[in-house]
């Protein structure tokens, strides 16, 4: 049986990325080492992130490609993720918008990683 434990976003800058996923989660990273940090995001799953010139094997994939989408219970819960997220500075690709499965905004990250945030 395969569990699914994380997801590894490869960054530029570590400590950059460290900063804004612990403002944008309000979480503290445990640090894996210099050069790898991760965040619980349930109980049974963690983000991970990378120094990318680090990554054994190398990794040549730049940001942008990868969008981490995150479930909020109702309408009220995604509004005001939305406004504590505007409150902290984060750059919205898209403001609250309803689409065919429900409605939804994105964020990027530094390195232009996508954050999705929706409610059916």
């Amino acid at each position: 049986m395969v569990t699914f434990d994380s997801i590894v976003l490869y960054v530029e800058d570590i400590q950059r990325s460290r900063a804004f996923y612990s403002r944008l989660f309000d979480s503290k990273a445990l640090e894996l080492s210099p050069t790898f940090v991760s965040f619980n995001l349930t109980s049974c799953f963690t983000l991970q992130l990378k120094q990318r010139d680090q990554a054994i094997p190398a990794a040549d994939t730049l940001g942008g490609g990868t969008e981490l989408s995150l479930a909020v219970e109702s309408r009220i819960e995604l509004d005001s993720l939305y406004k504590e997220w505007q409150a902290k500075g984060v750059e919205f690709l898209q403001e609250p918008t309803e689409l065919v499965f429900g409605m939804t905004f994105v964020v990027q990250d530094p390195d232009l990683h996508r954050i999705r945030v929706f409610c059916q």
